[in-house]
């Protein structure tokens, strides 16, 4: 294992130091109630000659608001009542656009609106019961904006004007994404994939002619030279950009739409400069002018904000204090975009794209000064054996110092096609200053670290991730990071999965915790939503085919191999990992002679939102794991 490098100036991993696990009644430290605060969030991001334009998060009334940069400084734009937020895919994503006079919005309802500047007034543009839009994009020059629409199961690539009129500019294809429009307006560019694929496994790139009344010709597909997933199309003027993996990493490619559609590689180092497109509206590369571009590249799982010059073709790095950045828009000599970091909340920034300096105009407030903060340390977790991958995850020392070596809290993060960044999470927070250390585990499977790394989950879904997790406690003992006799494995929705499947495969764990955790694959598989309607056969291959693995990999039919302590959490709303899964985990564990302890909460849905029922999870948690820690403990002095 390697320590690679910390998110602070002047770390000294030698000087680690580890902590004991039990109360610390300093004011200082955050409560259980206090870690599970709801701080405003900023998400998606537009600019236009308008303005600069975001969403942040209204944690009173738990959706998003509008609001515009204006000379006064931030302010909050349309009614009180107008909340933001996509559902199409489920995931949602692209509810904004920006254009010259104001901005159109996706409210809750899922209609389109649009609020004007600078009276802020919202206007209806869309009646259209049952559908859902997202994936905005304005067309300029035709004074509308292009969506992807949902309705009865099937999508379609329209365009809605300023006075309601919805055109359908194409249809036919399982799922749409990223629309985009040249500067001048002529053509049109988008990403589709089909069923069962998803996104990041095979997408395809498109273009269409856009004639004077706005309509599309039939459009044309630009395939790449070998497999791929293809994302965020922008245009250039009128040279069109993609980001595809082809090459094995999601990079920058111009394609020649001219001519016979040649891919041209740009110079970029081997990295994604992209992740797992989840959401629908996702900017990772965007232009600044003068053949210039602003790129992320994920690095290890750290995303790093790249400016590189048309002129003399340099790259130079900006904004590092910050460890993941999302939605880059450019607009004359600046860049914007949301960057998160470890100890702050999110940030609206803006760099001069002449000096590199970064600002913040909105958010970036310290959420924890950093003498107190548990900060990210980026491991890399060398593999065992030849041809396999190494791993790589965030370590988060406990910030009480004593002689001892702390007990390790494993996360294994959700999607499972998703990633762990290094960026402030009050409830790891809570964690160190409890006395454990804290391990966030970027398993094989994780996305921003190449295609192939990516695609290890094919078929191998609760088996290489469990080997990651166990590679990765025994890693961090070895070195005297973590107590090996106190380790503890947790997950929400697919980490669940993977920290049930390791107490069943795995002794190394000394208990472990399911938040609305995947108990049964084929039931999930039954009621999923269209998205991801193939994405459980291609993590576990088809059960008609291989029904052994189906059988081996779940874990309601293993209860009884679980030998080690288990906490549950679940929602009784839940319609993804439905009650019932949970309930009968449970109760196969109690028939096996197990005590499982289950958490119920009747008012919730998957992914807890009451700020008293995070905050009661993580005081059940707390009770557990010190109860087994120190059982542990006893164990180990006894036998000696």
């Amino acid at each position: 294992m390697r320590i690679i490098h910390g998110f602070s100036s002047g770390v000294n991993n030698s000087a680690i130091k580890p902590a004991l696990v039990g109360h610390h009644h300093d004011k200082t430290v955050l409560s259980a109630y206090e870690a599970c605060s709801a701080h405003v969030q900023r998400g998606e991001l537009a600019v236009a000659p308008a303005g600069v334009f975001w969403l942040e998060t209204d944690p009173a009334r738990g959706c998003n608001t509008l609001w515009h940069l204006s000379d006064q400084g931030p302010v909050r734009l349309g009614p009180d009542d107008l909340g933001i937020r996509s559902r199409v895919n489920g995931y949602g994503g692209g509810a904004l656009a920006a254009a010259d006079s104001g901005v159109f919005v996706v409210g809750e309802d899922q209609q389109i609106r649009f609020v004007s500047l600078p009276d802020g007034q919202c206007h209806n543009l869309t009646d259209d019961p049952g559908a859902a839009y997202g994936g905005l994009v304005a067309d300029q020059s035709r004074r509308r904006v292009l969506a992807v629409r949902e309705a009865e199961g099937k999508q379609q690539l329209v365009a809605v004007s300023m006075l309601g009129e919805r055109s359908v500019l194409h249809s036919g294809l399982d799922f749409y994404s990223a629309p985009a429009v040249s500067a001048d307006g002529s053509q049109v560019a988008w990403t589709s994939w089909q069923l069962p694929d998803m996104p990041w496994l095979r997408s395809r790139l498109w273009t269409a002619n856009c004639s004077e009344d706005g309509l599309l010709d039939q459009g044309r597909e630009w395939p790449t030279p070998s497999e791929a997933s293809v994302q965020q199309p922008v245009f250039d003027g009128n040279q069109l950009w993609v980001l595809s993996d082809h090459g094995g990493w999601w990079q920058p490619w111009h394609i020649d739409t001219s001519g016979e559609g040649a891919w041209h590689a740009t110079e970029s180092p081997a990295r994604d400069h992209g992740n797992a497109p989840w959401q629908l509206g996702e900017s990772h590369h965007c232009p600044t002018g003068s053949g210039s571009w602003a790129r992320v590249r994920y690095c290890n799982g750290t995303g790093e904000l790249w400016l590189s010059s048309g002129e003399t073709g340099e790259a130079i790095r900006v904004a590092r204090g910050f460890g993941d950045f999302r939605c880059l828009q450019s607009a004359g000599e600046h860049l914007y975009c949301i960057g998160r970091a470890a100890t702050r909340l999110d940030a609206v920034l803006q760099i001069d794209l002449e000096t590199g300096q970064a600002r913040t105009i909105a958010g970036g407030e310290e959420a924890m000064p950093e003498p107190r903060a548990a900060l990210p340390l980026d491991i890399e977790i060398p593999a065992l054996n030849p041809g396999e991958a190494s791993i790589h995850g965030f370590f988060y020392t406990p910030k009480l110092a004593t002689p001892d070596v702390p007990p390790l809290i494993l996360i294994a993060h959700g999607g499972p096609t998703s990633a762990a960044y290094p960026v402030f999470n009050p409830q790891v927070q809570y964690w160190c200053q409890r006395g454990f250390a804290v391990a966030e585990i970027n398993y094989r499977g994780s996305t921003g670290f190449g295609r192939e790394f990516r695609l290890a989950l094919e078929g191998r879904w609760g088996d290489v991730d469990v080997a990651d997790m166990e590679r990765a406690a025994d890693h961090l003992a070895s070195f005297g990071l973590a107590d090996g006799r106190r380790v503890f494995i947790q997950g929400r929705s697919s980490g669940g999965y993977t920290a049930l499947m390791a107490m069943i495969r795995s002794r190394r764990f000394t208990a472990g915790a399911s938040m609305f955790g995947v108990t049964d694959p084929m039931r999930l598989r039954a009621m999923t939503h269209r998205f991801e309607s193939g994405y459980l056969d291609w993590l576990l291959g088809s059960p008609e085919k291989y029904p052994e693995r189906w059988q081996e990999r779940t874990p309601l039919l293993h209860a009884e191999r679980i030998t080690a302590p288990m906490i549950f959490f679940q929602g009784g709303q839940d319609r993804v990992v439905v009650p019932e899964q949970t309930r009968a985990m449970t109760e196969a564990m109690k028939a096996a002679g197990r005590a499982p302890e289950l958490h119920w909460f009747e008012d919730e849905g998957h992914g807890f939102r009451r700020q008293a029922n995070q905050a009661g999870m993580l005081e059940w948690m707390f009770s557990f794991y010190r109860k087994h820690s120190q059982k542990a403990n006893d164990q180990a002095e006894n036998l000696s």
